[in-house]
C-alpha cells in the first residue's frame, strides 16, 4: 500500500493532518438532517428474505456527511436505496463486490457549463462526467444560459441523459432580454419584467438565481437590482450563486466584491454561494485569508454564505472576459468593433489591455484554447504569439478581437490560496467545466476535477480527510442547493452511488492533453442503474432533470 494512501486512511478515521489544522480554523458541519448511517450499520442483519435490484457488498461506506467510513452493504430497489447495513443473505439480480472499494454518494458539481453539451445528441451521455463519479450537475452558472427553462428541460431530455441536471435562472440572460447590453439601471417596469422572468424560471423548477457580475451585461447591474431579483428566488427557497463582481482588482477588488455577495445574502434573505472563489493574479496571492475571514464573520452573524472552488491554479475564460474592460463591450459586439476602429477608443482600450495583462501576471501566463478564425494558434501563449508576429502583446490582443473572441487558460492563482479555500468546511467542490467534443481544446477541469480534489489535495497535500473531501462533493452541495434525497447514502435516498479504488483514482487530463478520462471509478449508479460497470461504460441515459419544486 502506498504510504500516502495509508496516511489518508488514518486521517479518515478521525485525525487531522498538520495541513488540515493550518487550513481549517473550524470543523463546523453543515449537513442535511438524515437517518444516521451509524445506526443502520450497527443494527442486526436485515431480514434474510429481502430481495433487491442491486446489492453492493462489503464496501467502505462514506455516507457523505463527513463521518469516517464504515464497512457495510447497500441494497437498491428501483431508483432508491432500500438498505444500508448487513444484508448478507439477501439476493439481487446485480451484485457488486465492493471489497477494497469506497462507496460514496454520486458527486455533485455545483458549477458546470455542461448544459449545452448535455442537450446535444453527441454529448448527452456525459462520459467525461461519469468517469469522475459525477451523477449531478448544476448548470446555467455565471448568469449565462437560457431564460426559458421549460424549453431547456425539453432539450436536455430529447436524448438519453447521462447525469442528473439542476437548473439555475441566469441573471445576465434575464437582463439582456429586457435591457440588452446597455450600461444603465432598469426603470420600474423593466425591473418588474426581470422579476417576472426570474419567477417564471423558479416556477419551472429552478434551484435559484445565478449571476456573473464580472461579465457584461451582469456587470452593469447595481447591487440593488440583484437584491430585487434574488429576493424572488428567495421566496421559493432558492439559492443565489454568483461569479463575484471582481476576483482581482479590476474594479472594486475581490474583498469588496465578496462583501457585496454577503450584503445580497443578508438583504435578500437568501442562501448565497461565492462560486469558483479565488484570489486572481500574483499581486493578490495570499488574499484567501481575508476572504475566509469575511465568510466566517458573515456566517457567525447568521448570514448563509458558502463557496465552491475548483482544484486548479489556472482559470479559463475568453480574451473579452480576461482583458477587455466592460465599457468597451457596452452595446454589444458591433459596438466593440466600432471602438476598435476609432483611434481614440482603440488607444484607450489598448491601455486597459496592457494593465489587464499585467494584472494576470503577463502574457506568458495566458494560453489560447480556441480561436475560430485561426485554430492553429490553440495551445500557444500570448507572449509567444506576439513575438512571432513582431507585435506587442496588447496589439496582438486587439488584432485577435477584430476577428473574434479567443478562449484563454490563465495561470493566475497561488496553490496555497487554492488549498486554503478548498479546505474550508463551507466550501464545495465544483469544476466550472465544459462538455465539448474532443476536437475542441478545453481546461482539464472538465475531465479531472473530482479525482483531483481527492488525489492532489487530500492524499498528497493532506488538506482534509477523505470523508471531508467527499462531503464537499455530496451532502454539502445537496444541502446548500436543497437537492432533496441526494448527496447522502441512507435508506430512502436516491440511488446515486460511486464506488472508487483509492489506489488508482486519478486525473490524467493535462493542459496539453485535456481529453483524458479520469481513472479509478469502478462502478457508478445513477438513479439505481449502472452507468459504469467495473470501469466500463454501461447503457447511457439514467439521468433526469431535477425539479426544485419537489423538495
Amino acid at each position: 500500500m502506498r504510504a500516502d494512501t495509508a496516511n489518508l486512511r488514518r486521517r479518515s478515521d478521525g485525525s487531522n493532518s498538520t495541513a488540515s489544522r493550518v487550513y481549517n480554523r473550524t470543523r463546523a458541519r453543515f449537513v442535511p438532517v438524515a437517518v444516521g448511517l451509524a445506526a443502520a450499520v450497527c443494527a442486526p442483519a436485515l431480514h434474510a428474505q429481502q430481495t433487491y435490484d442491486v446489492i453492493v457488498r462489503d464496501a467502505r461506506i462514506l455516507d457523505g456527511t463527513g463521518n469516517p467510513w464504515v464497512r457495510a452493504d447497500i441494497g437498491i430497489r428501483g431508483d432508491r436505496i432500500a438498505a444500508v447495513g448487513r444484508i448478507d443473505a439477501a439476493a439481487a439480480s446485480v451484485v457488486i463486490d465492493g471489497t477494497g472499494l469506497y462507496a460514496a454518494p454520486g458527486f455533485i458539481d455545483t458549477h458546470s457549463h455542461a448544459g449545452s453539451g448535455l442537450a446535444s445528441a453527441a454529448l448527452s451521455h456525459a462520459r467525461p462526467l461519469l468517469a469522475q463519479g459525477v451523477t449531478t450537475v448544476i448548470v446555467n452558472p455565471d448568469g449565462g444560459g437560457p431564460i426559458d427553462l421549460r424549453a431547456q428541460r425539453d432539450a436536455l431530455t430529447a436524448d438519453p441523459l447521462g447525469v442528473n441536471v439542476g437548473l439555475l435562472v441566469p441573471h445576465g440572460s434575464v437582463r439582456r432580454a429586457v435591457i440588452g447590453m446597455h450600461d444603465r439601471a432598469p426603470d420600474a417596469d423593466e425591473l418588474e419584467r426581470m422579476r417576472g422572468l426570474v419567477r417564471a424560471g423558479m416556477d419551472a423548477g429552478a434551484f435559484g438565481l445565478s449571476s456573473g457580475l464580472y461579465y457584461a451585461p451582469g456587470s452593469y447591474a447595481t447591487t440593488e437590482e440583484v437584491i430585487a431579483l434574488a429576493s424572488v428566488a428567495a421566496e421559493y427557497g432558492g439559492v443565489y450563486q454568483s461569479h463575484l463582481r471582481d476576483e482581482s482588482d479590476y474594479t472594486v477588488g475581490v474583498v469588496a466584491a465578496l462583501d457585496e455577495l454577503i450584503r445580497i445574502a443578508r438583504d435578500a434573505r437568501i442562501r448565497s454561494v461565492a462560486t469558483h472563489l479565488k484570489a486572481l493574479g500574483p499581486h493578490l496571492w495570499g488574499y484567501s485569508g481575508a476572504l475566509i475571514t469575511r465568510i466566517e464573520r458573515a456566517r457567525a452573524a447568521g448570514i448563509e454564505v458558502f463557496a465552491d472552488v475548483y482544484p486548479y491554479e489556472a482559470s479559463s475564460t475568453g480574451v473579452i472576459g480576461a482583458l477587455v474592460p466592460r465599457w468597451a463591450i457596452e452595446g454589444g459586439w458591433e459596438r466593440l468593433q466600432d471602438r476598435l476602429r476609432h483611434p481614440g477608443d482603440r488607444e484607450r482600450l489598448r491601455r486597459a489591455v496592457v494593465a489587464n495583462l499585467e494584472r494576470r501576471g503577463g502574457p506568458h501566463r495566458l494560453v489560447v484554447t480556441n480561436y475560430v478564425p485561426d485554430s492553429t494558434i490553440g495551445g500557444q501563449d500570448l507572449a509567444s504569439l506576439a513575438a512571432a508576429r513582431g507585435l506587442e502583446a496588447a496589439d496582438l490582443v486587439l488584432t485577435l478581437l477584430e476577428a473574434g473572441d479567443a478562449g484563454l487558460i490563465s495561470y493566475n492563482m497561488s496553490p496555497d490560496d487554492v488549498a486554503g479555500l478548498l479546505a474550508q468546511p463551507w466550501t464545495m467542490t465544483a469544476s466550472d467545466g465544459l462538455l465539448v467534443l474532443p476536437s475542441d481544446r478545453v481546461h482539464p477541469r472538465s475531465y479531472g476535477t473530482f479525482p483531483r480534489r481527492i488525489r492532489a489535495f487530500t492524499l498528497e497535500r493532506g488538506i482534509s480527510s477523505l470523508a471531508e473531501a467527499v462531503r464537499s462533493m455530496t451532502a454539502l452541495p445537496a444541502a446548500v442547493f436543497g437537492i432533496h434525497d441526494r448527496g447522502i447514502l441512507r435508506p430512502g435516498a436516491y440511488a446515486d452511488v460511486v464506488l472508487f479504488d483509492l489506489e488508482t483514482l486519478s486525473d490524467p487530463a493535462t493542459f496539453d492533453d485535456p481529453h483524458q478520462l479520469a481513472t479509478g471509478v469502478r462502478y457508478l449508479i445513477v438513479n439505481g442503474r449502472l452507468a459504469l460497470d467495473d470501469g466500463r461504460f454501461a447503457a447511457p441515459g439514467h439521468g433526469v432533470v431535477l425539479d426544485a419544486r419537489a423538495r
